[in-house]
């Protein structure tokens, strides 16, 4: 009987087989390019290997106050040099990041510290007063290490700092990395608008293979210049915070997001590369003439967190940037689907060229799968219009939800990751968002996709931004009841000239039956927050 391959003695050993992580990727920047700038925050410069020397000593200091494998480390912080050092340092001890939202309120931060059990937490000078209320109260808090940040003078110095911190750490500190890459490198937490935020566990060897991912279709080597314009505490900057060590390139940090620093920054800098969730490219399109301006070389824009229209995508495009478009979820590391180049789309004209960006599109090479499916769990077919619900799977899937099995169980049932989001399969296999299982308007017994509505106000030159959400009604059950913050400057616009503007662009049953005019809630991550529009419809505050 001839034998088998899998007979012979060919095992695993420290030769063939290394667990997967991104911590990897700071030790091959710093070897090959150990002069080469690293990191940029305003007239300071880190290089490689000065990088990594500064997160070895943030991993000893930390395992000196005994912080190891599964310990969680929380941070609170903008986009500074100190948050991106965390996302090296922690893993380096076997410990657990939880870059905590800078916008979120004293009462969920407290929660999330007391759910993740945070062993340290590092917090910039300018949170201060909100950690603090946060922490008020806790038996047993956190080592609480302050970030004297050098762009900031605002906050409050804590007793701790940060420098001194890493002055007491080895240099040499050995790394090892994970001792299963299956071990947890990161916990985020969903946005909870429906109750306590749900903390989503992800492991090393979903990192490295979603940085490789994004770096792959970003299309990134060692020139180039990432500016993060995207909070790192999201999704652990969409795993970007190691995407850029990964090849070498070049961090540019920045504090706060405005177009009066980002248009100077890109152009000082040659920034090749940014992130943004649609309510910031908003904001650049809208910035005043003095501001904005046009480049002379190449910049890549990705955005994603929010479906984006298509007409917010044509107009960054008018200003010069060229788009790309991303889909995923904190439970995925952020993207998991990208709008891939195909042939011919660059010659399309730039509205045809637009609605095509405007689609989720298919999953990257790191990712297994992603697809649209009914209830049964079949997959719906591919003809741009029955909807179902978006299916994920693959490496990049999160391990699940901290202290939270059922959760965990209902969001893996059938073998996928079910998404929440209604969408389409086309012909040519990208898929396309139609909306929320919980946003889609069920009007006289037919379905409107409230951001197809959406997509239509935004192409009037008077928008700025728009949601849609249902709004009952005693004929139809529900109708369309669209929230619009004009641009500044607009002339005045009547909620009866919007309405015909969008029923000479659409189907008219589908058009908006109100309007409001009014400032779009957001939540903390920067989209809006319909669930709360809503709640003003039905306690009748519109």
């Amino acid at each position: 009987m001839p034998s088998s391959i899998y007979d012979q003695d060919l095992d695993q050993t420290p030769a063939n087989h290394v667990a997967l992580s991104p911590i990897s990727f700071l030790l091959h920047a710093a070897r090959i390019w150990p002069e080469r700038i690293a990191v940029i925050h305003g007239a300071r410069r880190i290089t490689n290997a000065q990088m990594l020397e500064r997160c070895r000593r943030l991993a000893s200091a930390l395992a000196a106050h005994g912080v190891g494998r599964g310990d969680t480390v929380a941070v609170l912080a903008p986009n500074i040099p100190a948050m991106l050092e965390a996302h090296f340092g922690v893993p380096m001890t076997g410990g657990v990041i939880c870059a905590i939202n800078a916008r979120l309120d004293a009462p969920t931060i407290a929660f999330i510290l007391r759910h993740s059990e945070a062993r340290v937490f590092l917090v910039d000078r300018e949170l201060a007063p909100i950690a603090k209320a946060a922490l008020d109260g806790f038996d047993n808090p956190p080592l609480l290490i302050g970030i004297d940040d050098a762009l900031t003078e605002a906050g409050e110095i804590l007793v701790t700092e940060y420098e001194t911190f890493l002055a007491s750490g080895d240099p040499n500190f050995p790394i090892h990395g994970p001792q299963d890459e299956w071990d947890a490198i990161s916990l985020g937490y969903t946005s909870g608008t429906t109750g306590d935020p749900k903390g989503v566990v992800c492991h090393h060897r979903g990192a490295y293979l979603a940085a490789a991912g994004n770096a792959l279709a970003a299309e990134m080597t060692p020139r180039s210049v990432y500016l993060w314009t995207l909070p790192m505490f999201h999704c652990n900057g969409w795993t970007f915070t190691w995407a850029v060590t990964m090849l070498g390139a070049t961090h540019v940090c920045l504090r706060k997001v405005d177009p009066a620093v980002i248009y100077p920054l890109i152009a000082e800098h040659k920034v090749s590369m940014l992130c943004a969730a649609p309510i910031v490219l908003t904001m650049l399109i809208h910035a005043p003439d003095e501001v904005a301006r046009r480049f002379d070389h190449e910049v890549c824009v990705f955005t994603g967190g929010a479906a984006p229209p298509s007409p917010v995508i044509a107009a960054m495009e008018r200003r010069g940037f060229t788009m790309g478009h991303l889909y995923g979820l904190t439970e995925v590391y952020g993207p998991l689907t990208y709008n891939m180049w195909q042939p011919g789309v660059a010659e399309m004209g730039l509205e045809d060229r637009a609605r095509f960006l405007s689609r989720q599109g298919v999953p990257f090479p790191t990712a297994e799968d992603a697809t649209v499916m009914d209830t049964e769990m079949n997959q719906v077919p591919a003809d741009g219009v029955t909807m179902g619900e978006l299916m994920l799977r693959g490496n990049t899937v999160m391990k699940g939800y901290l202290k939270n099995p059922a959760a965990t169980q209902a969001a893996f049932e059938g073998g996928w990751f079910h998404s929440g989001d209604l969408g389409v399969l086309h012909p040519d296999g990208y898929i396309e968002i139609k909306d929320r299982s919980k946003d889609i308007i069920i009007s006289g017994g037919e379905n409107i996709s409230s951001l197809e509505v959406e997509d239509v106000l935004y192409r009037h030159p008077d928008v700025m931004e728009a949601a849609v959400v249902a709004q009952n009604d005693e004929t139809w059950g529900e109708v369309p009841h669209a929230f619009v913050t004009l641009r500044p400057g607009a002339v005045e616009l009547t909620e009866a000239e919007l309405i015909a503007f969008c029923r000479a662009n659409m189907a008219r049953f589908k058009a908006p039956k109100h309007v409001t005019f009014t400032q779009l809630p957001k939540t903390a991550t920067g989209k809006i927050q319909k669930y709360e529009l809503r709640r003003r419809l039905k306690a009748g505050l519109v």
